[in-house]
């Protein structure tokens, strides 16, 4: 019930267009994943999801084991049904809260110790354990335990890291191979920004020859420059036939490099947590609408866009919404953002399967840049990526 395929290939990068089938659907790849960490895209229904044509949600194992516990979710009959979504989901295994939450985690040889950040309880979760819980959660794709190191990271420590990793993930697929169900387990390539490690990653993760390859540690802040060469480094060593999920890239300009690079698969919270927070992402790049410039201004907040919202709300009443605290600002503006990214992957997509990727991205980057992107904010840490 998991299979990928490349459909086409651009010519001037390495682009390519494919079709990732599971249980669920087949997801058109390139692709953006909303972040559903806690069983829901935050502010939206799965109506909303499928009316912008979301194929695929991100939600999260560690979380998810916390709260509201993996045997509710089982005993509901899987986080599908729980939910009520049936498209493809991806669940991360938790690596990340390995890194985000470092003060209340331990990592060991055997697996990760942690306290819980709701109660304070400990808790240990293996490598089998891990696959475990991502079994009875009921995802499609599932993540192998890894982690995550911060950037910047010691040579000698990124070294553990990865190694501890790559073993974490041999013990995964073979507690996986034992009970595969309808599920695909990916491996995650890690090394920081130290390109042999990266090589070496990523070349004995493609030897254990997992279903697909997420790539993680990568944007936790390292310099764009150093993001393309590990980028470079990995693509290298990855095998054609499979999918590779860039974890965590959220930049609209980063993900349109990144897919230059062959990546197929993105998420990040940062659509929604911006717009949430009244920060949008539009064709002419990032707009602060509850800024008071907008105040009488009755335009779309992207006139290139087609989403509930810009047809239908100006940018005057959407800033009235967030400085009155209404609930209705952040649903309104997520839908925005969201339908803005996945828009944006399928233009890709429709773009290398007609052998013109190279001319839309040139035309994309000029119109987004040009509108004041998202670059400046980003360095000057004013987008929340997190």
């Amino acid at each position: 019930m998991f299979e990928f395929r490349v459909v086409a290939e651009d010519r001037e990068t390495k682009a390519r267009a494919g079709e990732l089938v599971t249980p669920h659907g087949v997801v058109e790849t390139p692709v953006f994943m909303p972040v559903g960490t806690q069983a829901t895209v935050k502010t939206l229904a799965p109506s909303d999801l499928h009316e912008i044509g979301a194929a695929v949600i991100l939600s999260n194992a560690y979380h998810l084991y916390l709260r509201p516990g993996t045997d509710v979710i089982r005993d509901a009959g899987g986080l599908h049904r729980f939910m009520g979504w049936d498209g493809a989901i991806l669940t991360d295994s938790g690596g990340y809260q390995v890194f985000s939450l470092a003060n209340l985690n331990r990592v060991t040889d055997d697996g990760l110790e942690f306290q819980s950040h709701l109660d304070g309880s400990r808790h240990f979760m293996s490598p089998e354990e891990n696959v475990a819980i991502q079994r009875d959660i009921g995802a499609d794709i599932i993540m192998a335990l890894d982690e995550c190191v911060a950037y910047p990271s010691e040579r000698d420590y990124a070294k553990h890291s990865h190694e501890l990793t790559l073993r974490w993930a041999a013990r995964a697929l073979e507690a996986w191979r034992s009970d595969p169900r309808e599920q695909a387990l990916f491996g995650i390539v890690q090394g920081s920004t130290y390109g042999d490690l990266r090589r070496d990653s990523a070349r004995a993760l493609a030897d254990m020859d997992f279903p697909g390859y997420a790539i993680g540690g990568l944007a936790v802040g390292e310099p764009d420059g150093v993001m393309r060469e590990m980028l470079d480094v990995v693509e290298e060593e990855l095998p054609r036939e499979k999918p590779r999920y860039f974890m965590g890239q959220g930049f609209p300009e980063d993900i349109v490099g990144s897919v230059a690079q062959g990546v197929d698969m993105f998420d990040c919270v940062m659509p929604t947590r911006n717009a949430r927070k009244g920060s949008v992402f539009t064709s002419r790049g990032r707009l602060v609408v509850k800024n008071a410039k907008y105040a009488r201004d009755d335009r779309p907040l992207d006139p290139d866009c087609e989403c509930y919202t810009c047809r239908t709300f100006s940018r005057g009443y959407l800033r009235h919404l967030f400085q009155a605290e209404e609930l209705l600002a952040g649903r309104l503006a997520s839908l925005h953002s969201l339908t803005f990214y996945l828009s944006m992957t399928r233009a890709m997509r429709r773009a290398i399967v007609e052998g013109r990727f190279g001319e839309w991205r040139r035309s994309f980057l000029t119109k987004y840049e040009e509108g004041g992107g998202s670059g400046a904010q980003k360095a000057a840490g004013r987008i929340d990526v997190g």
